[in-house]
């Protein structure tokens, strides 16, 4: 099936640079929580800042359930259940103006910006499942002035779209900060992809947002939900 990707430079796979382990707290500083954080409609917001995360290479996975069950009537559960086949990608948008996608489709696994720097990396595409830790996206955050602002989504590339059978959940991992939850609940049916979270930077402070934006289309739809304003093409894996 054709799904949407955006024409863009390639960049060499190449990990984020190594940053060295978080020093102890300032003196007077305030403590920072290790409690899992997890945003939900009521507190749908966290400030890596104030949270003692902002600095360094964000992780942010996806895990899902690969194999849910079979539905409907007798026959249809002794038939085996349709894989579904996820996919963690982001749009994303730099401070110098730099705008694109990271994602499997178009083989976009790694976005810099006008410097030179790489930003944003995809670990690689799960196609099966199989893959205990789901898929991986990073964020360097070293500096975070060099971000404005960057939408996590997960699509349904194979399989129904059945989200509440896939039972999503997305952890964005700070540096010496406590793992943020974002779960995918909440699903509507039929839609193919899900706005995750949004991080952004502002004079300086960086907030993760929690979206759980079910969208009817593919990559296109979102960036017009979101007002990106790419040009896009149809793509495959």
């Amino acid at each position: 099936m054709g799904i949407d990707y955006t024409k863009r430079p390639q960049q060499p796979a190449q990990p984020p640079a190594a940053q060295p382990p978080p020093g102890p707290p300032a003196a007077g500083a305030a403590p920072v929580s290790l409690s899992k954080v997890t945003l939900t409609k009521a507190a749908p917001s966290v400030s890596l800042t104030k949270h003692g995360g902002q600095r360094g290479v964000l992780k942010v996975n996806l895990n899902w359930n690969a194999r849910p069950p079979a539905q409907g009537g007798f026959f249809k559960k002794l038939a085996p259940p349709t894989n579904l086949d996820l996919d963690l990608g982001c749009l994303y948008e730099f401070s110098d103006g730099t705008k694109g996608v990271v994602q499997a489709l178009g083989n976009a696994f790694t976005a810099a910006d006008r410097t030179g720097k790489p930003l944003l990396r995809l670990d690689g595409d799960d196609r099966t499942g199989a893959v205990s830790a789901g898929e991986n996206l990073t964020v360097d955050l070293t500096d975070p002035s060099r971000i404005k602002r960057v939408l996590i989504f997960a699509l349904i590339y194979e399989g129904a779209a059945n989200w509440a059978a896939a039972n999503a959940v997305a952890t964005l991992q700070p540096v010496g900060a406590a793992p943020i939850e974002v779960r995918l609940d909440d699903p509507r049916d039929g839609a193919r992809i899900c706005a995750i979270a949004m991080i952004s930077q502002q004079n300086g402070e960086v907030t993760v947002q929690r979206e759980v934006n079910y969208v009817n289309g593919a990559q296109r739809a979102l960036d017009e939900a979101y007002g990106w304003g790419m040009n896009w093409a149809r793509g495959r894996k």
